[in-house]
């Protein structure tokens, strides 16, 4: 690992992980802690600002952690942390929040979609949340944040805040590019026009932990035909066409369905069942490392023990930097 470029991202732990959450984030973090000094962590006070169940964020954190590690997070290799346990990223996150603007914050398109979501329940905290995840990305210094397409914005407002906080107190943080992975987005398998996501239903998607049988049944009943009269691929079938190579489809079937998709004669059947084969044999190795990993709980927890204490000892450093640049020290 090189400590000159760091890269940062998390997820919240909101339940199991989709494959869409694995091959838009996940999958490329596994790559990229080969070459990068990484940190993720588990975004439990993000998870905070919608209605939940106290009883429930240990079990959420803890499949999330489950989960980083089966998909071939190591952590000798990077840091796993959780958020809420080095509160030096809400200190940091209220200086954000005098900087600024509320413009800025009203134009999120994540605190739209979220506010029409939770209608009884839009807080403060789920309109500010992009201060916090600035200061999740800053504290660290990195200079990449590997994140799945819909989270471009919120890294281009940590940019714009850098730049902002190094303009009023003195250079301090470098300004991060967005990484895309090589999926950036993977649709619904009923609507697919639409990402995949869990709020709209157990049909919608696939869960990384998800039965093969069941895996296979929502294959086969996703919507293809969706534009029949247009010269345009339909969505569905791009879709699968999708996760076939995103899930490590040998290029010559993927080069013969598509020869029978130019030729008019793909079977839509023949297609389904082969991205089925395809998805289940790319989850099966992630399924069982998830077992063994249930069996040894004290991997899991030493492996968050170790990032957390790396992140606790920068996040003071960097806060020590801050406070001495504002006028707080």
């Amino acid at each position: 690992m090189s400590s000159s470029n760091p890269l940062l991202s998390g997820m919240q732990p909101t339940g199991p992980l989709h494959i869409g959450n694995y091959l838009g984030a996940l999958k490329n973090w596994t790559s990229l802690q080969d070459e990068f000094d990484c940190s993720f962590f588990i975004a439990d006070l993000h998870a905070m600002t919608i209605e939940y169940d106290p009883k429930d964020m240990p079990v959420y954190v803890n499949e999330l952690a489950l989960t980083y590690l089966a998909a071939g997070l190591d952590p000798e290799k990077c840091n796993i942390f959780i958020q809420s346990h080095v509160p030096e990223h809400s200190e940091l996150a209220w200086i954000f929040n005098t900087i600024v603007p509320i413009g800025e914050l009203e134009r999120m398109t994540q605190y739209k979609d979220k506010s029409e979501q939770h209608k009884q329940n839009i807080n403060a905290g789920l309109f500010t949340y992009p201060a916090l995840m600035a200061a999740d990305i800053l504290m660290h210094k990195p200079v990449g944040v590997p994140v799945g397409e819909d989270q471009t914005q919120h890294v281009e407002l940590a940019r714009s805040i850098a730049k902002k906080f190094n303009k009023t107190f003195g250079k301090t943080f470098p300004e991060p590019k967005v990484i895309l992975t090589p999926t950036p987005r993977v649709m619904s398998l009923v609507d697919p026009e639409k990402k995949m996501s869990k709020s709209k239903g157990e049909k919608h998607y696939i869960g990384m932990f998800e039965d093969p049988k069941s895996i296979r049944k929502k294959i086969m009943s996703a919507v293809t035909d969706s534009a029949s009269g247009s010269k345009k691929m339909p969505a569905g079938v791009e879709n699968l066409f999708t996760l076939l190579e995103a899930c490590g489809a040998e290029k010559s079937l993927i080069a013969t369905f598509m020869e029978q998709y130019n030729e008019k004669s793909l079977q839509y059947k023949d297609l389904k069942e082969a991205t089925a084969d395809t998805v289940i044999a790319m989850l099966k190795p992630i399924q069982e490392k998830r077992k063994q990993l249930e069996s040894d709980p004290g991997y899991v927890a030493d492996a968050l023990l170790k990032g957390t204490t790396a992140a606790q000892a920068v996040a003071k450093e960097t806060m020590k930097e801050v406070k001495e640049k504002c006028g707080l020290l």
